[in-house]
């Protein structure tokens, strides 16, 4: 397992560790995770403009978030895949979710470095953030690729879908693959909050999708934690790495308040 002098945070059920993630995955035990979720960067901060509560803001969140070419994108992307892969059981799943900025280089890594994909879910956003430039449709989506290992040319992993469980969450009709979740709420940003911060709704229904009670869960792109809260929430263990303090401070924070110590 990951050297311990990279642990920030701990409790009975879950590790977060500070570091570099491509160095990181690499002391992990191979195919000992049940479901990775991955919200890997966009690379869309090129000094745009978005507009929040009324008033017009950077889109630039960081220089983890720099634009890169197409070739670096996929390269970027195939690197931790690969490592996301070995430490990932046979029958295990990964999430990465994106926007068109990044998801359509993660879908070509994926399967490149042996992945096949399940579903393309798409996530509705209710009141996006309005287009200021007038000059193209509103982004009021994200995609989220879930995906399981091909183990070879014909055969792939017997992943894990909980479909009655989904079923019954979806008022007795199959759940489709176009999800409508409100974004995080206050509550959810008590103690901090990070540029592409998930609901801990979506979170919590992607884990019981695809995991059960018990199952080991790992997010090398930890941010302030939502993964964890969610897997806590439902009685799962956790993984979490990020290489940005302030996030993982948000993280603790988070995670103490479910009742760790």
């Amino acid at each position: 397992m990951i050297d311990k002098s990279n642990l920030f945070y701990s409790n009975e059920n879950c590790s977060v560790f500070f570091g570099d993630s491509f160095e990181l995955l690499n002391s992990i035990e191979e195919k000992s995770i049940d479901m990775i979720f991955a919200d890997p960067p966009y690379f869309l901060s090129s000094g745009g403009i978005s507009c929040h509560s009324g008033k017009q803001v950077s889109v630039n969140k960081g220089d983890w978030d720099t634009s890169l070419s197409i070739e670096e994108k996929i390269n970027y992307n195939r690197k931790w895949i690969n490592l996301c892969r070995k430490v990932l059981k046979d029958d295990g799943t990964i999430w990465i979710s994106g926007t068109f900025h990044n998801i359509y280089s993660i879908g070509v890594a994926l399967e490149i470095e042996g992945f096949s994909i399940i579903n393309n879910i798409t996530w509705i956003k209710p009141n996006p953030a309005p287009n200021l430039a007038c000059r193209c449709f509103t982004n009021s989506t994200e995609t989220i690729l879930w995906a399981r290992k091909q183990l070879s040319q014909k055969k792939k992993g017997k992943h894990t879908f909980n479909y009655s469980l989904m079923k019954e969450l979806n008022e007795g009709k199959q759940m489709k693959d176009v999800w409508l979740v409100n974004l995080p709420s206050k509550a959810e940003k008590e103690f901090g909050k990070h540029p592409t911060q998930k609901p801990v709704g979506l979170l919590e229904r992607i884990i019981l999708a695809s995991t059960n009670e018990g199952d080991l869960i790992l997010d090398p792109f930890n941010g302030s934690g939502t993964t964890g809260v969610a897997a806590l929430n439902l009685k799962r263990r956790y993984i979490g790495i990020d290489n940005n303090k302030e996030y993982l401070e948000i993280t603790k924070k988070r995670l103490k308040a479910k009742g760790g110590n």
